[in-house]
């Protein structure tokens, strides 16, 4: 089947037909690294490491692009008691920790915006030769996009020129148009000397839009496939990375694609509002597998409403992600005793079932796809509550396959932390324990039997013997 993805330009769920034929180019945008990354930004991360997973799944080489933002107002402004390219790296690092912790596998290439100025001029004297883009009026270093010299300029998200609010990212007086965006933004008297760099227009640093077009051009090509981001993207960046980039002429995305945003206790999340969810306290809060089933149970493109249980984090939305992940948890360990000659799990997986290739096929239709994983698990469970171990050990298989594609496989190394070494220690214990009862039973020693069995319940371990098996699990 034909992967499908939403194209926010044609407002339409469309077939991905790639460039070349077994490979998928990305381009994502990353984070602009002024503040500590919080669960949107997470988000959007696991949204498109969920797409990355399941183009390779289906056969695709996916060459995955996703920047960071190093050099901006916003960095310059916060960077009150040190550098500001110390602050950027700080910050790049905590944005580099959450991803890992959620289990976000690393991009293919990573730029920086600040290695890629060379690019970024040659794309703005293009347009400049195109008739596009022009220095500023007042004789300063600034260069301006020509919005009106683009017929097309609002075809992202449909907008005519005259509804649009002026481009605030420079001072109007330079420009033709007050809607006219910055290419190129001469240094200030008072920004930091080493936050410029000379250029034909004079000394100054690039606007937010046109490092984006550049980096894009430079690891990708001059067209590519996919272009995601969160939804908050959409205007003014996206529709600006589009203007420039086709007025100059290249191909640029194929399909651009939007991730839903993230609301807390039903409002949306904001700084104002003081609502913000920091990454580093949702890991702190729940293991980190349970925040990534969080945000890969909903829809990539739906709005993600955080419900806490009187400001605590670990209430709520997470609490039910943890309740939900924990029984998927529980039947892959009952699965891991079912008595079989076949090891669990198998060395080489099943396929995942049609029902939950054709939900990811749809436009990445996670509901649907962890509803039928969340059908297997169950199924699995009743297969070993009959003894039926032969369909168990299929249907356990089948939920790791599953797993696997989400990024959720418990048994990945890297969700290995120490909550999963005590699991271990737990299950050698508890092994061990089991060994012994078995002995006393056919000693014919039932006071001895029972009294492990008695222990292990005080401790909150449920024992089931079976027909020729004892299997254990937490009550």
């Amino acid at each position: 089947m034909t992967v499908r993805i939403h194209d926010s330009r044609q407002q339409a769920v469309v077939d991905l037909r790639p460039l070349r034929d077994g490979e998928v180019s990305m381009y994502v945008c990353g984070p602009t690294v002024q503040s500590s990354p919080h669960v949107g930004h997470v988000r959007s991360a696991v949204a498109y490491d969920v797409w990355r997973r399941w183009l390779e799944h289906r056969g695709h080489r996916v060459t995955f692009v996703r920047n960071v933002t190093d050099i901006d107002d916003k960095v310059l402004v916060n960077a009150v008691d040190e550098p500001w390219w110390a602050l950027a790296y700080r910050v790049e690092q905590e944005f580099a920790a959450a991803y890992r912790a959620v289990g976000v596998l690393p991009p293919t290439y990573e730029p920086r915006a600040t290695a890629s100025v060379p690019e970024m001029h040659a794309l703005i004297a293009l347009l400049i030769e195109r008739g596009h883009a022009y220095p500023a009026l007042d004789g300063s270093a600034d260069v301006y996009f020509d919005v009106r010299s683009f017929e097309a300029y609002g075809a992202l998200t449909r907008q005519s020129i005259d509804a649009m609010e002026p481009a605030a990212d420079a001072d109007p007086r330079g420009k033709r148009d007050p809607r006219d965006f910055a290419l190129w933004k001469a240094r200030k008297d008072d920004e930091p000397a080493d936050a410029s760099w000379a250029s034909p227009w004079g000394e100054g640093r690039p606007g937010w839009h046109i490092e984006c077009s550049a980096m894009a051009r430079r690891y990708l090509g001059d067209a590519f496939d996919i272009h995601g981001g969160g939804l908050d993207l959409r205007f003014p960046h996206h529709e600006n990375e589009l203007a420039q980039s086709s007025a100059a002429g290249l191909g640029f995305a194929g399909v651009w694609s939007h991730n839903g945003l993230v609301h807390v206790d039903g409002e949306k999340m904001s700084k104002s509002l003081g609502n913000s969810i920091f990454a580093a306290d949702l890991v702190a809060a729940v293991r980190p597998i349970v925040v990534r089933y969080f945000l890969v149970a909903p829809h990539y493109r739906s709005t993600i409403d955080l419900r806490t249980d009187a400001g605590s984090l670990a209430g709520g939305s997470l609490a039910e992600a943890e309740a939900a992940f924990g029984r998927i948890e529980g039947m892959l360990e009952r699965a891991a005793r079912i008595p079989t000659s076949a090891p669990f799990p198998p060395a080489q997986l099943p396929s995942v079932p049609e029902r939950f290739a054709a939900a990811m096929d749809d436009d990445l239709s996670t509901p649907q796809a962890v509803a039928e994983l969340h059908n297997t698990v169950r199924a699995a469970n009743a297969a070993m509550d009959s003894a039926d171990w032969g369909t168990a050990h299929e249907l356990a298989g089948e939920a790791l396959a599953m797993l696997r594609v989400l990024g959720l496989d418990p048994q990945d190394a890297m969700w290995q932390s120490g909550a999963s070494a005590e699991a271990a220690a737990l299950d050698s214990l508890v092994a061990s324990l089991l060994a012994e009862r078995r002995e006393a039973r056919a000693a014919r020693d039932f006071a001895a039997s029972d009294r492990i069995r008695d222990a292990l319940a005080a401790a909150g371990i449920l024992v089931e013997d079976g027909k020729d098996t004892t299997t254990w699990s937490i009550a």
